[in-house]
């Protein structure tokens, strides 16, 4: 059996910068990954199957396998083996389910890009990156972000990806209210679609400046998704009151992330955050520096 680590993708920060005539959103993101996420293993097998497990599994076991990410994953990288003249075996996947669903984090695009990977290894299939990103790209606009794992910036639809090589790591806690918010509903509820793109990066050899430009970003999608959502401000005082130097929506939500001093300050401002909000999701984790 082989595995691989399918880790929480964090937009630190998140501006929407128009529209496209066939309606996709173009954005411009700052985007790092942690070392907390899901995990999906596979193995050749007789015949195809795909078990769902983990502490977050119960929120999709009573959907059809069949729309699972990973399963559309491996669907997709095998049809694309057999245009090029390959037959590939039937393999025997299973996910470990630990991020919360739908919630701003790339639980699912990371599934997939994950389960993308992990397959080309078990089937010993080397598609180009080119093609393995344009696969990744029929699953979801944030399937490619995923593939590498690495901080980037994110611009067009989520397909053009430029590395950014943070030299340091970002020790966070992610907070979930577990009340979902749709992300049609929190785009279709945006006041303005033409807004200021990223500001000048500074050296991202120091995690203070880093920090400080982040104040100057934004999450053009955290107004309106606090409209829907309320308890997301809830999410955020929370964690600035535990101590928090830096707090934000990630994603469309609904969960959001508190940049803390260090390790052990972040795993304190989760168990506090345990004892104080019982029914939240809440996990302490850092960010994957870039290889």
């Amino acid at each position: 059996m082989r595995t691989r680590d399918a880790p929480a993708k964090i937009n630190l920060a998140l501006h929407v910068t128009g529209r496209r005539a066939d309606g996709y959103h173009l954005i411009e993101s700052f985007v790092v990954f942690t070392e907390f996420g899901d995990r999906v293993s596979a193995r050749l097998a007789d015949h195809d199957a795909f078990v769902l497990e983990g502490s977050e599994a119960g929120a999709l076991s009573a959907e059809d396998a069949t729309g699972n990410l990973v399963v559309r994953a491996r669907d997709a990288l095998r049809k694309a083996a057999g245009q090029s003249g390959r037959e590939l075996p039937p393999v025997d996947i299973t996910l470990d389910k630990r991020l919360p669903v739908a919630s701003g984090i790339g639980g699912g695009s990371a599934d997939a890009a994950a389960t993308l990977r992990l397959l080309c290894d078990v089937w010993s299939f080397k598609p180009t990156p080119e093609q393995l990103a344009q696969i990744a790209l029929g699953l979801g606009a944030d399937v490619p972000m995923c593939l590498n794992g690495q901080p980037l910036i994110a611009r067009g639809i989520g397909e053009a990806l430029e590395p950014a090589a943070l030299g340091f790591v970002l020790d966070l806690v992610i907070v979930n209210p577990r009340i979902g918010v749709s992300t049609p509903a929190v785009f279709g509820a945006l006041e303005s679609r033409e807004n200021a793109r990223l500001p000048a990066l500074p050296g991202l050899g120091d995690r203070d400046r880093f920090i400080a430009w982040l104040k100057g970003t934004r999450n053009d999608l955290e107004p309106p998704a606090r409209g829907l959502v309320p308890a997301i401000g809830d999410c955020l005082s929370a964690l600035t009151g535990a101590g928090a130097l830096f707090a934000r929506m990630s994603g469309s939500g609904a969960s959001c992330f508190g940049l803390f001093h260090d390790a052990d300050a972040a795993q304190g401002a989760a168990n506090r955050l345990r004892r104080e909000r019982t029914g939240w999701f809440i996990a302490a984790t850092r960010t994957v520096t870039s290889s």
